[in-house]
């Protein structure tokens, strides 16, 4: 499919290079010839510098024959505008990057259905959602949701000694009671789909799938389900900041924000009057400790540096905070920062490309089932897909032990009405039933593509 994606910073450069590894046709527009120069030279893309509102640039760019044009300049109107023009064009759906808190609730949805914008993101948004589903679980490193919060998925790294260190999952099913499913399972670098015989070992990374009450019973019988984070500290005063906060004090929280820039310390004041907004620099030891760090459930870095975020929360895991949380853009540092001991990174440049990717293949797709959501999972080796099955769907009412599946693909739930069954071999798909599906090594567009 082709697709235009507008802006090439760090978000428009992250969605570029998931979708040429998608395969699909990207063009890459931003006004600045530089950027332009060194996409084109990274990726197999083809590269045109100009105004996206510019009439002419867009027929260069092939807008008529585009299925999505994704924008996400760092300009909110200027996406908003360059989507409506490109639908006016010919463009298929359209996506705009807006972030301003401003365009909210009933206001979003009023100006992207007068502009005709099939989808809006807001890589802040997104991100603070993240944040703040981990701090709800803060045993896990990582939690995703499907169909609305009816089934979850966690991530969780095995401590030295744990207490599954050199189990097999086939004991782990018989020796505890509650009904999960280990879907996957990253050492080293290697990503793997396990089967029972699979034995698990400490630094081991694994995913666990389950409704949120199995999986909260299986953390508590392994002695390993801590408390929800009540008592925060946020370092820097971004957008995520402010939208985690709101979410935080919205649950009764504690929230006490250091931010170094004094007029965002005054816009803080007045957009959270119930968080604690300190105007002074988070690097500062004595300042931490003055501000109780050594009393906190969590410590969330989120300043516009990497490196920062990455040493100020390697201090706070030292001081022993029992949840330490980085944001963390660039693919090399997050690598380094896991390697340093600190498992809870968020990307919002990743998060966002997961979604763009996960629409890109909703559009594609027009067989039996659709892409409801999809994720990516140890760091990038592995997905989990959400599809929402249809009439026409081929392998309909048929046991799994009956079906043949490819290699490194596992269903790990269905969501049936009400219902979240962990499938076995006499278990089937029905119309109307959402599937999740681990994959490693596949691209999966549509649910039949999980059978040989």
């Amino acid at each position: 499919m082709k697709i235009i994606v507008v802006g090439c910073g760090k978000i428009g450069t992250t969605i570029i290079h998931n979708l040429v590894s998608e395969g699909h046709d990207v063009v890459a527009l931003d006004y600045n010839a530089e950027i332009i120069n060194d996409i084109t030279n990274m990726y197999d893309v083809m590269g045109i510098c100009g105004n996206a509102t510019d009439y002419e640039t867009l027929v260069e760019a092939g807008v008529k024959e585009s299925g999505l044009f994704v924008a996400v300049t760092s300009h909110d109107e200027l996406n908003m505008l360059s989507c409506r023009i490109a639908k006016k064009m010919g463009a298929g759906l359209t996506v705009a990057r807006i972030r301003n808190p401003e365009y909210n609730g009933q206001s979003l949805d009023f100006m992207c259905d007068v502009l005709d914008i099939s989808k809006s993101i807001n890589p802040e948004l997104l991100a603070a959602h993240e944040i703040f589903n981990i701090l709800k679980f803060p045993s896990a490193v990582k939690v995703e949701y499907f169909s609305r919060g009816n089934f979850e998925m966690i991530e969780l790294k095995l401590r030295d000694n744990s207490i599954l260190d050199g189990m097999s999952l086939m004991d782990l099913r018989n020796k505890y009671k509650s009904k999960v499913l280990i879907s996957a399972v990253q050492r080293d670098d290697k990503v793997v789909i396990p089967d029972g015989r699979f034995v698990l070992k400490s630094a081991d990374r694994i995913s666990i799938t389950a409704t949120p009450s199995e999986i909260q019973s299986f953390l508590n019988e392994l002695g390993l389900l801590q408390k929800k984070a009540r008592n925060i500290m946020i370092l820097g005063g971004s957008k995520i900041a402010y939208y985690l906060s709101k979410m935080l004090l919205n649950e009764g929280n504690t929230v006490k924000i250091i931010e170094q820039k004094r007029e965002r310390c005054l816009e803080l004041c007045d957009a959270l009057p119930n968080a604690v907004i300190i105007n002074g620099d988070g690097a500062e030891q004595e300042l931490l400790f003055e501000e109780g760090i050594t009393e906190l459930d969590a410590f969330v870095s989120l300043t516009g540096m990497d490196e920062e975020n990455i040493l100020i929360s390697i201090f706070a895991a030292s001081q022993n905070v029992p949840k330490v949380i980085s944001k963390v853009n660039r693919t090399e540092l997050a690598a380094m920062a896991e390697k340093l001991g600190l498992d809870t990174i968020v990307s919002p440049k990743d998060t966002t490309a997961n979604i763009i990717v996960r629409y890109a293949r909703a559009v594609e797709n027009s067989l039996g089932s659709s892409v409801e959501t999809l994720y990516k999972l140890m760091d990038g080796q592995a997905e989990a897909l959400e599809f929402n099955v249809r009439n026409d769907f081929e392998h309909i009412n048929i046991p799994f032990k009956d079906l043949e599946f490819k290699s490194n693909i596992l269903i790990a739930g269905i969501i049936r009405g009400k219902e979240s069954i962990i499938p076995g071999g006499n278990d089937y798909i029905l119309p109307g039933d959402n599937v999740i599906v681990l994959a490693s090594g596949h691209k999966l567009n549509d649910l039949s593509d999980i059978i040989k």
